[in-house]
């Protein structure tokens, strides 16, 4: 499957399924590690590539083309530590920082840490649970919702076989100056909602993990 371009992606998951199994489809079809693009309706679904998945020593390398010789942008996965912080790179093919993901601890338990993407020359981008992400009024909102959805989720629990479900991965509110900008469900599915952020930072949050 040939690759899209990455510059103005709006959806992506990374994973080597280029034809997931549907109605219509009793197979899987697979491919290489690969940011991947949502494309066709439900029953036609394909994930089109836009930037392959490699290594460059201990660093995570997104490339342009399957053959993994156009390199797009290198992700120190390991990150280092900042004054509690944990801080990953990500630097363009020619050396050259693009930006930095910062992983926050939490000042206080039981909450978890969030996340910051510092991209030069715009606002910093924050990334932190749906629940407690906006102001007072958004979060008093959720705070219902939640605890109507978590008392439904519990009751179709019990008709489960063990009564145990799967953990959900978290979902993340990214804003930059009080606005909404970007999206994640866990480490893989990411929706970017404004045209400035460098989907090369997008990436490296998914490759990285919520973790």
């Amino acid at each position: 499957m040939l690759p899209v371009g990455w510059e103005r992606v709006r959806d992506f998951v990374i994973g080597d399924t280029e034809r997931p199994v549907t109605a219509k489809r009793t197979a899987r079809t697979p491919g290489q590690l690969a940011v991947r693009v949502p494309r066709n309706g439900k029953e036609r679904r394909v994930f089109a590539p836009c930037a392959f998945v490699g290594r460059e020593g201990e660093r995570v390398a997104l490339y342009e083309d399957a053959a993994c010789r156009l390199l797009l942008c290198l992700v120190d996965g390991r990150g280092r530590e900042v004054d509690d912080e944990r801080h990953h790179e990500v630097h363009d093919a020619q050396g050259r920082i693009i930006g930095t993901l910062r992983r926050i601890p939490p000042r206080t338990r039981p909450f978890k840490h969030s996340w910051r993407i510092d991209q030069p020359g715009r606002p910093p981008i924050l990334g932190r649970n749906q629940w407690v992400s906006g102001d007072a009024r958004e979060i008093a909102a959720r705070v219902v919702e939640r605890s109507l959805f978590g008392a439904l989720d519990a009751l179709a629990s019990l008709g489960a076989e063990g009564g145990d479900q799967p953990a959900k991965p978290r979902t993340l509110e990214w804003r930059a100056e009080e606005k909404v900008v970007m999206v994640s469900e866990g480490s893989e599915k990411v929706t970017v909602k404004a045209d400035w952020i460098d989907r090369r930072l997008a990436f490296a949050f998914a490759l990285v993990g919520d973790r």
